[in-house]
């Protein structure tokens, strides 16, 4: 199913279709969705490396093509990993800038909807023979039933659970699905849990993970505290 990657023979045509169908999905959303795949678009056209797979840009750089500030850029790279439309390929360290890839089959398991309005001709293409594999990761199977996070309230606790949920589905279902966030004191994100035991859990094996997640999305995070 899908789409096939852009590289070898044909490669600029698929980076077209993809970016087509990128754009058409936007078009489809909310003001706010549109403003951040707009801004996604103009980066790959710019600055995305095709053939590595790779976006290597510094903050200050996209922050003055976007014309915004960098704690924008931040918060919407950070929407964009939890839409998990890009993913961390090599974490910037020593003054060097973090490495992005785009994880296409999901973007383009995102877009397939939108693909009939381009045309019948372009959703055929798009699911033509030498397609993506329908996927290749096998799920998990945790203790409790996953909902995937809603990103609604656009609040940091969403966008960091998340991500979270990206990265490790089995650890979101049995610990952080549960959480509910209760309010915020300053730097401190104020969370409940079922119960006791869960709460002390979380604190115990799992803050360290979710207090870097939630600074991912807003950097005045330094704590978080679980009540039962």
């Amino acid at each position: 199913m899908l789409a096939k990657k852009p590289s070898g023979r044909g490669a600029s045509a698929v980076k077209y279709d993809i970016l087509t169908a990128m754009g058409t999905f936007a078009l489809g959303q909310g003001k706010t969705q549109q403003i951040l795949v707009l801004r996604l678009l103009t980066l790959l056209t710019a600055r995305y490396n095709w053939q590595r797979d790779e976006l290597a840009v510094g903050q200050r750089e996209i922050a003055r093509m976007w014309n915004v500030d960098e704690r924008t850029v931040k918060r919407d790279f950070a929407k964009l990993r939890s839409m998990g439309w890009l993913v961390v390929k090599r974490q910037g360290a020593r003054g060097r800038v973090t490495e992005y890839g785009l994880d296409l089959e999901r973007i383009l398991l995102d877009t397939e909807p939108t693909w009939q309005a381009v045309g019948p001709d372009f959703a055929h293409r798009m699911k033509g023979e030498d397609a993506l594999p329908e996927t290749n990761v096998i799920p998990l199977a945790p203790t409790r039933q996953v909902t995937e996070p809603s990103l609604k309230d656009g609040s940091e606790w969403a966008l960091a659970t998340a991500m979270l949920y990206r990265e490790d589905p089995a650890t979101y279902a049995n610990w952080l699905q549960a959480l509910r966030r209760e309010g915020r004191a300053g730097g401190r994100l104020i969370l409940r849990a079922p119960s006791r035991f869960h709460a002390t859990y979380v604190m115990s094996h799992l803050a360290a993970r979710v207090i870097a997640a939630l600074r991912e999305v807003d950097e005045d995070i330094s704590s978080i505290v679980v009540e039962s």
